[in-house]
């Protein structure tokens, strides 16, 4: 048995662990300056420098690329999907509009908190390695708790969206298969029980990577597998769209009295939609909530947060440009009938191999980007836990476990057993509420407008101490309250939408 080795510190600092590694044990352990070299003698932190940062941890090697493949990853999730649909009910102007705004306030609040990485000076200050750290150095009081509470309850849900997208995908390759043998004659349904389970198994596995910075690898697949679905997406509606002869859709988005799969349209029922759609837009864009921790895997010269602002507007171009392409050519292929999840919409139509092929992309893609949410979380977990066992040998300590032809994986039974529970509970609840597109408008109403608008600019006026009644701080309200306003009627929306669902809805019998 061995104590925690220098590999299980996070980069979200576990904190109590790592007092018990001090700046002279990783001399000891890592750099073992040697007494004849006189350099070294006499200055025992001359090597210490090139082996860790100037907090004490290990040297932190991510970079624009990295950054951006994890920011990518983070936004460019399920939410594309139901895009197409959002437009839909929002229509030609406002469907874009919509969009293209909620790229822009992402963009400037981001940038706004990734100047709060650090306290104080923005190259040298003390750093804050997790959301709430940021919150505790610059508001501190309740507000902490706040944020706390909606940062890991967001993460939380949208391991369960991506739990129930991930299921739909993989059911949407075994119905196309079995479409085609069949020769269109079987309806081919489902239920989507097995798919959730086999997608938490495979969680399970891949939650036992023990730090954000080591999963870097999963996120940049992750990051192609996002543009391959959604370059077949665009593709598929813009050969549906030719197909058609002509662009479907209206200037203000589906008509009431339109017949869809869940009924009649009433005037009521459009108001619900096109709210539930500022949600889905708002959730498409949800990467805030770990910004801080992407940014603290950052290399830096130079200042981290000059690298995190490039990234985060390569990446936001980028996830822009792929959104306002794969959610416009959808709702032109489809128009009012628009379905929730673009890619299943397609039915199964030729070339149904590509459907095949796009929908395997989002599992995989959904894999990577479960972890690239849920590793703030299980740090913040294991973190509170080795202050408040740290003699525990459960909670802190480490086992070698030979693997074959990849090395030494260092085993800890809490993070294991933690984990394992984290997924099960996730996979669970998917089960019990399969509702993909309300799923998606609550998480998106409930993370939008605190964690991507509230905190990073009630931090950035903390921190750059702006006035009460200058032209800044006014400006920065009129954001705040705007933005609150469109959280609040998403989620009612999105809640109405759960409600109507429920009405037809029986525990784990959800059949496709």
């Amino acid at each position: 048995m061995l104590p925690r080795s220098r590999t299980m510190p996070s980069r979200f600092h576990h904190g109590a662990v790592e007092e018990r590694h001090d700046v002279r044990h990783y001399l000891q352990v890592e750099v073992q300056p040697k007494a004849h070299i006189e350099t070294e003698a006499t200055n025992p932190q001359a090597n210490y420098s090139n082996c860790f940062d100037d907090d004490g941890r290990l040297k932190r090697t991510g970079n624009f690329w990295t950054t951006s493949s994890h920011i990518i990853t983070a936004v460019i999730g399920s939410g594309v999907l139901s895009l197409a649909w959002a437009i839909a009910q929002l229509g030609w102007v406002a469907g874009p509009t919509v969009l293209i705004l909620f790229a822009l306030v992402n963009l400037y609040t981001a940038n706004l908190l990734s100047q709060c990485y650090r306290s104080g000076d923005p190259v040298t200050g003390q750093r804050n390695y997790t959301y709430m750290d940021a919150v505790k150095a610059n508001l501190g009081g309740k507000k902490v708790i706040f944020c706390g509470l909606i940062q890991y309850l967001n993460l939380f849900g949208v391991a369960i969206g991506y739990t129930i997208a991930a299921s739909v995908s993989m059911m949407a390759i075994k119905r196309s298969n079995c479409f085609q043998k069949s020769g269109g004659k079987d309806p081919c349904h489902m239920s989507s029980n097995g798919y959730m389970i086999t997608f938490g198994i495979i969680e399970v596995l891949f939650s036992q990577i023990p730090d954000f910075d080591q999963v870097w690898w999963l996120s940049i697949v992750a990051a192609i597998m996002s543009f391959t679905y959604s370059t077949a997406g665009l593709g598929l509606g813009i050969g549906k769209v030719a197909g058609n002869g002509s662009f479907k859709g209206s200037l203000t988005g589906i008509s009431i009295g339109t017949l869809t799969s869940a009924g009649t349209v009433t005037g009521t029922q459009k108001l619900w939609r096109s709210l539930q759609a500022l949600g889905a837009i708002a959730f498409a864009y949800s990467f805030s909530i770990i910004l801080l921790e992407i940014q603290d895997t950052i290399r830096s010269p130079p200042a981290e947060y000059k690298t995190m602002k490039k990234a985060t507007l390569f990446s936001i171009i980028v996830t822009t440009t792929f959104y306002l392409l794969c959610g416009c050519m959808g709702y032109a292929a489809f128009g009012d009938l628009a379905p929730n999840n673009l890619l299943t919409g397609f039915g199964f139509y030729n070339p149904y191999w590509l459907i095949d092929i796009a929908n395997a992309a989002i599992v995989v893609h959904l894999v990577g980007a479960y972890q690239v949410f849920c590793q703030p979380l299980f740090a913040f977990v294991e973190k509170w836990s080795a202050k408040k066992w740290p003699k525990s040998d459960l909670v802190t300590a480490e086992y070698e476990i030979p693997i074959p032809f990849w090395g030494v994986y260092q085993l800890n039974l809490f993070r294991l057993v933690w984990r394992t529970i984290f997924v099960v509970l996730t996979t669970l609840i998917s089960m019990l509420l399969p509702f993909f597109n309300d799923v998606v408008g609550i998480l998106g109403a409930m993370g939008f407008w605190p964690l991507t608008v509230y905190f990073p600019i009630e931090m950035y006026k903390a921190q750059k101490k702006i006035g009460r009644g200058t032209t800044r701080w006014l400006g920065l309200q009129i954001l705040n309250v705007s933005c609150f306003f469109i959280t609040l009627v998403a989620a009612i929306g999105s809640v109405a939408g759960v409600v109507l669902d429920l009405k037809t809805y029986k525990p784990f019998k959800t059949r496709y």
